[in-house]
């Protein structure tokens, strides 16, 4: 994680907690002169259009006054949805048997996208049935990881 969504999240966490919401992660996408933040936040009862406005309001307010981007940047508010992307090892204890898919941010056994199982989670790793093979995956050699919905 880099120093700048650290930082992101420090301030923002605290925000919408006290609104009532999860903050379950933040992407920070640097892109040139324009950015993209994008807040995820969870609730109970679920996430409407107007969560996310009222989140909205509240993190850009916070952000206008602080200005840790220093650049034009995009705000996004979100809920996790269905695929929702995984950010700390926490959350992966809640999703032991779904699908996930996971890029690693070096290649593992020649490759860093697999798409598996979570069977366990296990210290500082995830453990990834991956077809008849079972990876010992480092939480720190993840890039993203995202739950992948099944349709039945």
């Amino acid at each position: 994680m880099s120093a700048k969504v650290r930082k992101l999240e420090e301030m923002l966490a605290p925000v919408i907690e006290g609104l009532g919401f999860v903050f379950w992660g933040i992407e920070y996408l640097a892109q040139g002169k324009h950015s993209t933040v994008r807040v995820y936040i969870d609730h109970t009862d679920g996430v409407t259009v107007d969560d996310c406005e009222q989140v909205s309001r509240q993190v850009s307010g916070v952000l206008d006054v602080e200005d840790p981007i220093g650049t034009h940047y995009t705000l996004e508010v979100s809920s996790p949805g269905m695929d929702r992307p995984l950010f700390r090892l926490d959350q992966y204890h809640d999703f032991i048997g779904s699908r996930l898919s996971v890029r690693l941010s070096a290649p593992f056994e020649g490759r860093r996208k697999y798409e598996g199982i979570l069977r366990a989670v296990e210290g500082e790793d995830i453990c990834l049935v991956v077809g008849e093979y079972e990876l010992q995956l480092p939480f720190e050699s993840i890039e993203s990881a995202r739950i992948v919905p099944v349709f039945e």
